[in-house]
């Protein structure tokens, strides 16, 4: 299966458990990867046949900007299921979301949740 990548996408969010962070919002910083059959469009070179990875970084961000959910595993979940359910042509999609700022004395670079969910596992 082959895979495309869409890293590094940074968003602002109202997500998050804490009142706070509802109200003042924060960056979350997203990375997907899409399991398809890519062998169409390599020989053809025709947008038509893949994924248009613009689009997809709209959509995504339609979603991780939208509706607040209190976990980052709610929103990494939401992001994965509604791909699957709008590119017919995904296997499988890994999505992983990362929060640079959790609301809390921390010493690290921020706390991610990494999931995968296929065609099967909906």
């Amino acid at each position: 299966m082959d895979k495309m990548y869409l890293q590094g996408m940074k968003f602002y969010g109202y997500h998050g458990v804490f009142a706070e962070e509802n109200k003042l919002g924060q960056q979350f910083i997203v990375d997907v990867i899409l399991n398809l059959d890519l062998h169409t469009a390599a020989e053809t070179d025709d947008l038509n046949t893949t994924i248009n990875y613009a689009e997809t970084y709209d959509y995504i961000q339609r979603i991780a900007e939208g509706e607040p959910v209190k976990l980052i595993e709610a929103l990494a979940g939401k992001i994965a299921s509604q791909l699957l359910d709008v590119y017919t042509m995904v296997h499988e999609v890994t999505v992983k979301v990362t929060k640079p700022s959790p609301p809390f004395k921390v010493f690290f670079d921020g706390v991610t949740v990494e999931l995968t969910r296929s065609r099967e596992r909906v």
